[in-house]
């Protein structure tokens, strides 16, 4: 299974990118182990409209156009649910071991995700009650995948 993050906005240059380049790699290193076929990052443009609706359909249709087939669609979302790291290593591993061929994690714009493509979800999540910066979401959801592949491999990285 491939994992794919499809994120609007660009990560810039600075702590933030170094960050989750390490953590990627960290991922690609055990992941590839543990049958993941490696980590895409797909970075799509904002959109210009004027009108929060217009953007959002916007940068959905963005969104959609970028899922590859046979996907299971995850959205980060601050409504979605808050599971813990070892209940996402197991979503990983059960996707997996379903051969499913990507699990596309969804990082929207700064209006969030269209209700249209949040109905195709097969997960929401969420860091917490908190709103963080699209810029950390994709730093810690990198570390999550990282720390879900240690705890599928039964490395002492994930102690809890």
């Amino acid at each position: 299974m491939r994992l794919v993050v499809i994120a609007i906005g660009r990560l810039k240059q600075g702590p933030e990118r170094e960050l989750a380049e390490r953590y990627r790699t960290r991922f690609d290193d055990i992941g590839r182990k543990l049958g993941f076929r490696g980590l895409d990052i797909h970075e799509l443009s904002e959109s210009r409209a004027r009108e929060a609706p217009t953007r959002m359909a916007e940068e959905a249709a963005a969104i959609l156009a970028a899922i590859p087939d046979k996907s299971v669609l995850v959205t980060m979302d601050e409504r979605g649910n808050n599971i813990d790291s070892a209940a996402f290593a197991r979503h990983l591993g059960q996707w997996r071991d379903q051969s499913i061929a990507n699990a596309v994690f969804v990082i929207g714009g700064a209006d969030g995700l269209s209700p249209d493509l949040r109905r195709k979800e097969k997960l929401a999540m969420a860091f917490g009650a908190a709103t963080w910066p699209h810029q950390m979401v994709r730093v810690m959801l990198l570390e999550q995948f990282y720390r879900a592949a240690t705890i599928l491999a039964g490395h002492p990285y994930h102690r809890a």
